[in-house]
């Protein structure tokens, strides 16, 4: 899951700060969750489904289509 948040990121060409900036936390906290540091809170990660149209499905690793 942490593999596919970044790699959707780098997709679109966005840095951490401009993601983190969109979900309204820190830089330090976004990066903690590409990492693996720090669980998604689900908000987040309904946040993070919607902006990049995707589901949290394909987010979660449950599905491969995005």
């Amino acid at each position: 899951m942490y593999q596919r948040i970044r790699d959707l990121r780098e997709a679109k060409d966005m840095t951490q700060r401009e993601m983190a900036e969109i979900l309204h936390c820190s830089q330090r906290v976004y990066s903690n969750y590409e990492k693996g540091e720090r669980d998604i809170p689900t908000e987040i990660l309904i946040a993070l489904a919607r902006f990049h149209k995707t589901s949290t499905d394909y987010i979660l690793g449950l599905t491969n289509k995005k």
